[in-house]
């Protein structure tokens, strides 16, 4: 939903967006996971004309998105924070 609270995406672009941050997701995950976020009401999806194509869909974050990304947002500081100092102690095992 990051990327997506970004700028509008269609689904390619949101698989190519994912691999840049070393995210391998296949077109075939995408597109299930994105229609399930509409279902959940935390996206909205507009056909919009494509220069090379068949129109495209192009997803954007609902309110209900941004407050969803938001309790995200903070339940994983609440995780991150003890992983990390769970992994930087790993080398005093005893």
């Amino acid at each position: 939903m990051i990327i997506i609270s970004r700028s509008t995406v269609y689904g390619y672009e949101l698989s190519m967006k994912l691999q840049d941050y070393g995210l391998t997701v296949s077109e075939g995950s995408i597109y299930p996971v994105l229609l399930r976020m509409q279902k959940d009401d935390l996206i909205k999806g507009n056909m919009q004309p494509s220069p090379n194509g068949p129109n495209r869909k192009y997803y954007h974050l609902t309110d209900k998105g941004v407050e969803a990304l938001d309790l995200f947002k903070t339940h994983w500081e609440g995780i991150k924070h003890p992983v990390d100092r769970l992994l930087q102690d790993e080398g005093d095992r005893t």
